[in-house]
């Protein structure tokens, strides 16, 4: 049957097939036990409505027609309202049901998230990989799913299938920012994804005509090379032919697709926004365009008879209420559980290579940074690189990509628009498919756009997932003042993403950490964000000429979360109990240095080098070795990491401190002034630090 919704474009118009009547039969089977599921849900709210959840009512065509095109070497990027989608791939409505109400075996995440979000890897299913509830937020990853099959494919590195991503998402998550980052990216680079918007012209009550001003078909006409296609949601045979179109194409010519499927919302916008409470007389108007009544007389004109399609709804029932109970006596989760996940096992968890090898020059971080990355992309063929400005002839602002486009080709080490949000967020989906991506954020200051997708997707994945899905990400990200940058291009910003749980957070402080830690970040299985100080760069700043040292060999490794005493105490001052420890890092190990010549053999400086994980023991051991301590930051100092550590030394190592705890840090000011005397005033540095100490050692 060729559909009425065929590609628009001649010399991509695929011929569709019309289903089979197994495949028609499976489909009716299905729409009632998605329907059941939904009733049973409703009747027992006691139940049911502890959690929060959402049902596929209205959607269930075009969920089930575009299952069904996919194959076990594809891979989903799903959201809440597919639970209908699930049942297409081959999912129990026992498993949805252990989801819904949080139990142990819940195959997806254990108990953790809500229904229908799933995250699993089976064989004979497509790749599932955790999705936040952010509307809108998978798009980003998603398509960083085909962005990394398309890269592996680009190298040789995929097996056959020519799998295809699809992502569903509603049509009031079409207005995101972030969801246009991902359609460009998709266009830009030609991905194998399918977008699938299910339009049921509601958000939560706001109304389809309030929250945009065209609808994802019109909009996506705005993206060149983004195939478009429309069906009706609530037909099934139009639904099944447009998704066999749309798969078809990002199958066959590994380019994107966008299907906008209109549907009715006919359950709750969730369990807890009732339907009554807004919807009206629209939910009526709504009711008239149910799949299922519809899809039972297209069934009687394909020549089923009544007896087969009421022992399959039959059949669907007792399959649910069965279920349903079965679900209800399993047990729940383990409470002594609850922490498990967090991060995936470190990969790197002793110090290995040689740190300074015989005859080797010194080197600046940033080459140390730039021959780490050059080191992992010869040895790790699925690794590629990208970011703002850090692909063709400049390689980074700072030079620190330099020559690596040129070295290995566009494909590995390219340039993308000005996306932070895609930038960070693709990582997701890079890791899922086996693709090790290395990004860039071109300064500290312009992070926050992608804050979005680490905070909702990559840090939660694993542990959401319940360790099926950790995300490897290596995230650079150049940070600090170093003298005028002024104030989009000096801050600091460590105390932010050290409130995000389940990101590992890296800041080295000279050349030979910098080598060792990227490669040990790059192998680490979990989101790493390595902060690159940006005055320590090139050791040009006043002070910092120990930044610059004895390159190490390739393959050197520093396991995160490993502190390092870069300066100790003397002996002789440590027995007279006259010394102090200074706890740092980045331009802060500078800072110490120089004010500890006025104070010789009475200064410890400890060099945390990973602000998470964070080595408390190392902090605890020299806290306890000079009873006074000094924690030293570049950031402002209020509610910052540095003042929190400062209160965890002073509440378990109390009895051990002969002083209070000291603090130093910036000004609490918003940014950083352009003036360079300015800065100075805002700013740590040695004379300032000397106060300090002395003061800390005169106790």
């Amino acid at each position: 049957m060729q559909s009425p919704t065929a590609l628009e474009t001649p010399d991509t118009d695929f011929t569709t097939a019309h289903p089979e009547r197994a495949t028609l039969l499976r489909a009716y089977r299905l729409m009632h036990t998605s329907a059941e599921m939904a009733r049973i849900y409703e009747e027992n709210k006691a139940v049911t409505a502890k959690y929060v959840h959402a049902s596929a009512r209205g959607h269930e065509a075009i969920q089930l027609a575009a299952a069904f095109q996919l194959r076990e070497t594809d891979y989903c990027a799903l959201y809440y309202r597919d639970d209908a989608f699930m049942l297409g791939l081959g999912l129990r409505p026992y498993e949805l049901m252990l989801q819904l109400m949080a139990k142990r075996d819940d195959p997806f995440s254990g108990g953790r998230t809500y229904y229908s979000h799933p995250s699993l890897r089976r064989a004979g299913i497509p790749v599932i990989p955790h999705q936040s509830s952010a509307t809108g937020m998978q798009a980003i990853p998603a398509t960083g799913m085909a962005h990394g099959l398309h890269y592996l494919e680009s190298q040789g590195l995929l097996g056959a299938g020519q799998p295809v991503v699809l992502c569903s998402i509603g049509d009031g998550a079409m207005t995101e920012g972030e969801v246009a980052e991902a359609l460009q990216m998709a266009v830009l680079h030609q991905l194998p994804i399918v977008y699938l918007v299910q339009d049921n012209e509601w958000g939560i009550s706001a109304t389809g005509r309030e929250m945009r001003a065209m609808d994802a078909y019109e909009f996506a006409a705005g993206f060149k090379g983004l195939h478009r296609l429309r069906c009706d949601g609530a037909d099934f045979v139009d639904s099944y032919a447009t998704m066999q179109a749309a798969v078809q194409h990002a199958r066959q010519t590994r380019g994107p697709v966008l299907v906008h499927a209109k549907c009715p919302l006919l359950g709750h916008h969730t369990s807890g926004v009732r339907r009554e409470w807004y919807r009206g007389d629209n939910l009526a108007e709504h009711q008239q365009n149910d799949p299922l009544p519809r899809f039972h007389q297209q069934l009687l004109t394909e020549g089923f008879t009544e007896g087969e399609l009421g022992y399959a709804a039959a059949q669907a029932q007792a399959t649910v209420q069965d279920d349903y109970q079965a679900a209800l006596n399993a047990p729940n989760p383990d409470p002594a559980t609850f922490d498990q996940h967090e991060f995936a096992p470190a990969a790197v968890t002793e110090e290995a290579g040689e740190r300074s090898p015989a005859g080797a020059d010194k080197a600046i971080m940033v080459d140390a940074a730039l021959h780490a990355v050059d080191d992992i992309l010869q040895e790790f063929p699925e690794a590629l690189f990208y970011g703002q400005d850090v692909g063709g002839e400049l390689g980074g602002v700072f030079r620190e990509a330099a020559l690596l486009a040129k070295k290995y080709g566009d494909a590995r080490v390219f340039n993308t628009p000005i996306q932070e949000a895609y930038i960070v967020g693709s990582t997701a989906g890079m890791s899922a498919v086996g693709a090790k991506a290395i990004v860039e954020i071109q300064f500290a200051d312009y992070i926050w756009p992608a804050l979005n997708q680490l905070v909702e997707e990559l840090s939660k994945s694993c542990y959401l997932s319940n360790g099926k899905f950790p995300v490897q990400s290596l995230i650079r990200v150049p940070i600090g003042a170093y003298g005028g940058g002024g104030p989009y291009h000096s801050g600091s910003i460590e105390s932010t993403l050290l409130t995000i749980r389940g990101i590992k957070v890296v800041y080295p402080s000279n050349a030979a950490d910098m080598k060792g830690l990227m490669r040990a970040a790059f192998l680490d299985p979990n989101p790493v964000v390595m902060l690159e100080h940006k005055g320590l760069y090139w050791s040009k700043v006043a002070g910092t000429e120990d930044a610059k040292t004895v390159e190490p060999a390739a393959g050197y490794v520093v396991p995160l979360g490993k502190a390092n005493v870069v300066q100790q105490a003397s002996a002789e001052k440590l027995r007279q109990g006259d010394t102090c420890v200074v706890i740092t890092y980045g331009m802060g190990v500078y800072w110490a240095k120089a004010a500890s010549k006025q104070l010789p053999g009475q200064v410890e400086i400890l060099d945390l080098r990973t602000l998470n994980p964070l080595d408390w023991e190392a902090v605890q051991a020299a806290t306890e070795r000079h009873g006074k301590v000094l924690v030293l930051t570049e950031e402002p100092l209020m509610n910052s990491f540095a003042e929190s550590l400062a209160g965890r030394i002073q509440r378990h190592c109390f009895q051990r401190l002969d002083a209070p705890v000291f603090t130093l840090g910036a000004a609490n000011l918003p940014a950083i002034a352009l003036n360079v005397e300015l800065e100075k005033q805002m700013l740590p540095n040695a004379d300032k630090s000397l106060a300090a100490l002395q003061e800390l050692l005169s106790y």
